[in-house]
């Protein structure tokens, strides 16, 4: 059982939802990522999402842009985003990790090498932005045969009959953009998203997890009632925007967002399958 899979059993078990956090690797250092990834899972990630930095994305708002310039002004590569995947992994063998990003850096690398160092670095998932299911056969088989996972997004204009179409490329969850907009937005319509979920859930098997526009504990807690996972990311890294020179207020600022997510997401339960 793959660790993803395995994740998303024992929450259910204990009837709790999935937290997921994004973080840019590399931002503000690539020595530091590992430590930040550290201070997630301290403060009740369960799920680590690592964007890897592009110059031209098309789904991120400016706060996770700016975190990419900051990452490519230092050359941060994939090859350096795997070793600090492999230092996390010295101390941590069990979370999750999905990597999140567009197809150039992997199609420069090459699918089978770019498969088989996220896999030996410990990854455990891929989520390709820009990846529309009817491409994406070739380089999920790849996967596949290196143990990784392949994460995909679906919007809230993606109607069901595709939503089971990808599904059926999709391993460890889908991913669903909560809104027509960019990474960090605030126009986010709680009850309209839940009604959403609600109908997705029962189209597909896989976990669902909610992203995009979910900032704080109340947001969150609302949203879980209806997915198995929640994902938070811009406020995260606004956190690391903001002190990117000092660690320690690095940590302290990510368990002050993180931590009040998590016990609202526990005092929930969750209850869906």
């Amino acid at each position: 059982m793959s660790r993803i899979s395995k994740k998303f059993l024992d929450l259910e078990k204990s009837k709790k939802t999935c937290l997921i956090s994004y973080i840019t690797a590399g931002d503000p250092t690539i020595a530091v990522t590992p430590e930040i990834m550290d201070s997630l899972v301290d403060s009740g990630t369960d799920i680590i999402e690592l964007g890897v930095p592009f110059s031209d994305p098309m789904a991120d708002g400016p706060t996770i842009q700016r975190a990419c310039e900051r990452a490519l002004k230092q050359n941060v590569s994939c090859f350096d985003i795997f070793q600090a995947v492999e230092n996390f992994r010295k101390k941590d063998k069990t979370t999750p990790i999905v990597l999140m990003g567009y197809l150039n850096p992997i199609e420069r690398i090459g699918y089978e090498k770019f498969s088989r160092l996220a896999s030996e670095s410990g990854v455990d998932a891929i989520l390709v932005v820009d990846l529309p299911h009817e491409e994406a056969s070739d380089i999920v088989n790849v996967f596949k045969k290196d143990n990784l996972e392949s994460i995909f997004l679906i919007a809230p204009n993606t109607d069901l009959s595709r939503i089971q179409k990808i599904s059926k490329y999709a391993s460890g969850f889908l991913y669903y953009v909560s809104l027509k907009g960019v990474t960090g937005a605030s126009t986010l319509n709680i009850n309209e998203t839940r009604e959403q979920l609600k109908n997705i859930k029962k189209a597909v098997n896989l976990p669902l997890a909610v992203g995009f526009g979910i900032k704080d504990a109340e947001t969150a807690k609302s949203l879980s009632e209806d997915a198995d996972a929640i994902v938070i990311g811009s406020a995260i890294v606004k956190i690391i925007e903001k002190d990117q020179n000092d660690k320690t207020k690095i940590n302290d600022g990510i368990m002050d967002l993180m931590k009040p997510i998590r016990l609202g997401l526990d005092e929930s339960g969750h209850t869906e399958g």
